[in-house]
């Protein structure tokens, strides 16, 4: 059944999922590291979490992932390091990553918390057996 505006099967009404300025206000605690938030949705089509790093925590140099990822940083401060010239972050910046660009991060002296968006990676298949 169609809803007032035409959607189809529709998985759940739009909704506050997270508290960004609660995430934000723990920024710069020592001993949250990684992602301290993310979505739990079951049927989305984007992962998002929050990543936090600590006073002068560093993301070591990577390649990305095959997606485009969007980052909003939430507070703190620091640098993301790529191929070309360092970048500024800074609360409030957002940051597009090209799909596989290359990245290290470095948080600042208060610490680090960003936003990190993609489209949603598929999970592992069981494939079939390989002929022998």
């Amino acid at each position: 059944m169609a809803d007032a505006v035409g959607h189809e099967g529709a998985l759940g009404a739009p909704r506050v999922v997270a508290d960004g300025a609660a995430l934000a206000a723990r920024t710069g605690a020592a001993d949250e590291r990684g992602a301290v938030w993310r979505l739990a949705e079951p049927e989305r089509h984007l992962d998002a979490n929050v990543i936090a790093l600590p006073p002068l925590g560093r993301i070591e140099p990577h390649d990305g992932p095959a997606e485009d990822v969007l980052w909003h940083v939430l507070a703190g401060a620091g640098t993301l390091e790529t191929d070309g010239e360092p970048v500024a972050l800074r609360a409030g910046a957002i940051v597009w990553l090209p799909r596989g660009s290359r990245r290290a991060v470095t948080a600042g002296e208060e610490g680090l918390r960003y936003l990190s968006v993609h489209r949603r990676k598929g999970g592992l298949g069981i494939g079939a057996r390989p002929a022998d």
